[in-house]
């Protein structure tokens, strides 16, 4: 255990449980469900309103083997093919073969997906699969029915959640174990200010971490603090170099920043054609799924062409689904676009590459453990090994679902019994972390944006890693100066320190990679190298709060516990 933690009030309020969830997207509340359905007294936490993370925003859907003729075996293939090398093939096995079932237990618990006219689950195409799997529903609004259904079955079920909650720093006992969470709870409620929720089990499913970027699809809430959290407590991060930039973004500026529209794969996957401003459309020869190829291949191929043309965005056309299509089957994107004055039904819209993904995140095994005892994670937070280096078209609703399942079932077999949180254990506990200032934001998301963004290279690595340690030495100095300016604690500042502590452990994984692999792209070392570097990169922090890379020796992770 480290000790590092979070400058802080100390918890004001208490309450116990045996499991505490952290994050209510389809992972968090999935979880949350099963563990109540066994007997769990189970806490949710959120840090918006039940239905405000990631879940919400996905529009093309749930990916599972449910059409006649498909078959888990071709997911996996299609899912080891897009994941580069690096996918677990056992995480991805798991994935594939409990999927359908989750899939289905998930319309059980209330969800409607789209049908066809004989009553079947309404399948489509997205990029890197070979077959129509992916089922969706409200056309393009699949995340909002999903957390629709899941929301009103944690209300249903009376479970205790507190939402408006930032959690800041996880809890252990003398032993090392996990014993709750500490958090900020925003606003007025039955709890206020910080406090804890002292549980023996924290599972952290918390999202993805897409505002370390200047443009993401990701909501406001993504700041990576699942992440940050766990590497406070010792636990390892992987793959965190991975991070995937959904090709299809509308392009709203280069001045543009903060959450973006998506324009979904599944657009493409309707017959939707990638092309230039004459119109040409450029990914014929570029591979034989052409529109429909993995996404970093389309996003590489976006930007080369950008860069070509010496423009900042290239066109999505899709005029020949005519008016009718476009308000049945997609009518959020159609909405979205109109709003920023573009009609799809009559011009091409414009696109560029956004952050969108978190394929690496806290690493776990297949029961959803960390190297933590007693935490636990799920989601994009997760790193499972399904997604390697580039995750499949819309595998990660699927991988919350399965995994959710997984994590709950192993708490309630194992029940670990309630402990009291230390009062602080570590030499790194003697001093928490410098807070920087919120207006720090900005400029993290930009260096972020110039150095690790779609395009890098060891030179704007180099430049990022310097401009990010400049801003961690700065605010250790600050606080250590005799009339310290120390930013005050609280959400903004809270979140903004996670942000640069996540963005320092990314940048570290993609200078230590010197390869292109997946949604990694090194200019500079624009090959594939499997002998070198079908590895993967584990990252911890060390008590002096740097980040500490290590290689694994082959393909396979590690075990996350000595006894595995």
């Amino acid at each position: 255990m480290t000790g590092i933690r979070l400058t802080a009030p100390a918890p004001g309020w208490a309450i116990d449980a045996d499991v505490v969830v952290v994050g209510s997207g389809v992972a968090g509340l999935t979880t949350a469900l099963r563990c109540a359905a066994a007997g769990l007294d189970t806490v949710v936490v959120t840090k918006a309103r039940l239905d405000d993370g990631s879940t919400r925003w996905a529009q093309g859907g749930i990916a599972a083997a449910l059409g006649e003729g498909d078959t888990p075996e071709q997911h996996l293939d299609d899912t080891l093919v897009a994941g580069a090398g690096l996918c677990d093939e056992e995480a991805v096995r798991v994935l594939v073969t409990e999927g359908p079932d989750a899939v289905r237990r998930l319309i059980t618990t209330g969800a409607t997906f789209d049908t066809t006219d004989s009553g079947d689950i309404a399948l489509t195409r997205e990029g890197g699969h070979h077959r129509r799997r992916i089922a969706h529903a409200g056309g393009d609004a699949t995340g909002a029915e999903i957390s629709r259904a899941l929301v009103e079955a944690v209300r249903s079920a009376a479970l205790h959640t507190i939402e408006n909650a930032l959690v800041l720093d996880l809890l252990t006992d003398a032993e090392g174990r996990t014993a709750g969470v500490s958090l900020h709870v925003m606003g007025e409620g039955q709890h206020d200010g910080v406090g804890a929720v002292r549980a023996p089990s924290v599972v952290l499913a918390t999202g993805g971490m897409g505002q370390v970027f200047s443009a993401t699809t990701n909501p406001s809430v993504s700041t990576g603090d699942g992440v940050a959290l766990a590497l406070r407590a010792g636990a390892e991060v992987s793959d965190l170099e991975f991070v995937q930039f959904h090709p299809t973004v509308l392009f709203l500026g280069a001045d543009s920043e903060g959450q973006q529209p998506l324009v979904s794969e599944a657009v493409r996957g309707e017959g939707a054609h990638l092309v230039d401003a004459a119109g040409t459309r450029f990914m014929l020869g570029q591979h034989e799924l052409a529109e429909l190829a993995p996404r970093d291949i389309v996003a590489k191929a976006i930007t080369r062409q950008m860069h070509e043309h010496g423009t900042e965005h290239m066109y999505l056309d899709a005029r020949h689904f005519g008016a009718r299509m476009w308000e049945q089957r997609f009518p959020t994107i159609l909405a979205a676009c109109r709003a920023h004055g573009i009609d799809p039904v009559t011009e091409p819209v414009p696109v560029a590459p956004a952050a969108h993904y978190a394929s690496g995140g806290i690493r776990t095994d297949l029961r959803g453990r960390t190297t933590v005892p007693g935490l636990y994670a799920c989601g994009e937070v997760a790193c499972t090994g399904v997604h390697g280096a580039n995750r499949l078209a819309s595998n990660s609703l699927l991988e919350g679902l399965v995994f959710a399942e997984r994590i709950a079932a192993d708490i309630a077999e194992t029940r670990p019994p309630r402990t009291e949180p230390a009062e602080a254990a570590g030499e790194g506990s003697d001093e928490p972390v410098a807070l920087l200032a919120p207006e720090a934001r900005t400029a993290i998301q930009r260096t972020m944006t110039r150095g690790a963004g779609v395009l890098r290279s060891a030179a704007s690595l180099a430049t990022a890693a310097e401009e990010l340690e400049g801003l961690h030495r700065s605010a250790a100095a600050d606080a250590d100066a005799a009339d310290p300016k120390d930013a005050v604690p609280g959400v903004d500042a809270w979140e903004v320190t996670n942000l640069l502590l996540v963005s320092r452990v990314l940048v570290a994984a993609a200078r230590e990679r010197e390869e292109t692999r997946g949604c990694h792209w090194r200019e500079d070392r624009p090959e594939r190298d499997d002998e070198h570097w079908r590895r993967h990169l584990v990252v911890r922090i060390a008590l002096d709060r740097t980040p500490v890379v290590d290689r694994t020796e082959t393909a396979a992770f590690p075990p996350v516990r000595p006894a595995d």
